[in-house]
């Protein structure tokens, strides 16, 4: 490697300290009433920027804590983008892999992290469904019903999507709670929260390779989870399909094989 010239170990330098200013000197020859604005600069927008990608985290957390939590994040974590819009992936990576979680942080922290995460990452998404042969209107039932590629699925052992000041559990569910997210044509995001029966089907859904018919997926269900009420199953099964269609979950239908 070759050797640094002097500007970039100012550079390296200056950055060091500005991370982490209480271990890393600050580069000689700078007064430290002009390094004080960089320093209050840069933590500042990143706190500010963190705290409005990751709203309910922030709230949940005093300034101190918050404010230790952010530190951190500047003083371990190596970003491997530059670009503004996967900070929130940056700073779900620093969580997940480097933060040493403490008595006192939060059981769902990193759940709850991954949930805001994932909610910005859908916004911004530049998957589009490729619509063609499908009918919006299609018999769900009598077609192949048709996933939304902007509709993600997550299993948690928290409800993330209730968590607030006022609700803070603190031990996992008995059973995981099942989120899809999803994004439709207006560009807002939105969850349902899914039993276990729906989400097998939504993945029945999506890993459809068969080109099986709706009716067919549940009876494939059905037989799989053991139900026997299976004329039951399919009347529930046919409202689901119309509730996650309307949502844009599922864009419509395409003919079956």
């Amino acid at each position: 490697m070759a050797e640094q010239l002097d500007f970039q170990k100012k550079q390296f330098a200056f950055a060091a300290h500005i991370r982490d200013p209480k271990n890393a000197p600050a580069p000689a020859g700078i007064e430290d009433r002009r390094m004080a604005i960089y320093r209050e600069l840069f933590f500042n927008n990143l706190r500010s920027l963190l705290a409005t990608m990751f709203p309910v985290l922030k709230k949940l957390h005093s300034t101190a804590k918050w404010n230790r939590m952010i530190r951190l994040f500047m003083q371990k974590h190596r970003a491997k983008t530059p670009y503004f819009l996967q900070l929130p992936r940056e700073f779900l990576d620093f969580l997940q892999n480097e933060y040493e979680l403490r008595d006192d942080d939060f059981p769902f922290l990193i759940e709850l992290a991954h949930y805001e995460y994932i909610e910005i990452a859908l916004s911004i998404s530049e998957d589009s469904n490729d619509l063609q042969g499908v009918d919006p209107d299609g018999d769900l039932l009598a077609n192949v019903p048709v996933k939304s590629v902007l509709t993600w699925v997550y299993s948690y052992q928290y409800p993330v999507h209730r968590i607030s000041p006022g609700f803070l559990p603190q031990a996992p569910e008995a059973q995981p709670i099942f989120l899809a997210v999803y994004r439709g044509d207006d560009d807002k995001v939105g969850f349902l929260e899914l039993n276990t029966m729906t989400a097998q089907l939504l993945d029945s859904i999506a890993s459809n390779d068969k080109n099986l018919s709706g009716e067919a997926l549940l009876f494939e269900l059905a037989a799989k989870i053991e139900y026997a009420a299976v004329d039951s199953l399919l009347r529930h099964g046919a409202t689901l399909l119309k509730e996650m269609r309307q949502l844009e979950i599922l864009t419509g239908t395409r003919a079956p094989n």
